[in-house]
């Protein structure tokens, strides 16, 4: 992520300052830059994050609409068979499997839909608290070094 990159070069900006009397003395102009830079950064990585929100809902409503499709289907493929005893219960037999896969298939899609957009938020949480951990520690380190 570029703003993890951005803030590790903030990391080794205060790593090579040097210190005197313990106070230590870093390059101001790079490190407003970096700090510019994240700061543009930034907003990237909350757009990626409401696209991913975004697209879990698309997948969870196309799933949804396969789903009831498949469901119409079926119950026209019922009504229009014969309802002679041998068709009939073979046609409810495979209409009632149908309708299990279906479900089942949905579920499979929903589930893993859920699956991989928390795990991606889940990373960009993790990525986003150690950013703000960061900073509040670069912040502390400079407010120390005044």
């Amino acid at each position: 992520m570029e703003v993890l990159n951005a803030l590790e070069k903030a990391e080794d900006l205060i790593e090579k300052g040097w210190s005197v009397f313990g106070i230590s003395v870093i390059n101001k102009s790079e490190m407003l830059e970096l700090l510019k830079e994240i700061r543009v950064k930034l907003p990237d990585e909350v757009k990626q994050a409401k696209w991913i929100k975004e697209e879990r809902q698309r997948i969870l409503l196309e799933a949804q609409k396969e789903s009831e499709t498949i469901v119409k289907e079926t119950e026209n493929r019922i009504a229009s068979m014969v309802d002679e005893n041998e068709i009939t219960r073979k046609a409810y037999d495979q209409a009632n499997e149908t309708i299990i896969n279906a479900q089942k298939t949905a579920r499979e899609i929903r589930a893993g839909s859920l699956d991989y957009a928390d795990e991606i938020l889940a990373k960009l949480q993790d990525n986003l608290k150690d950013t703000y951990l960061l900073l509040n520690k670069n912040r502390e380190e400079i407010k120390v070094s005044k």
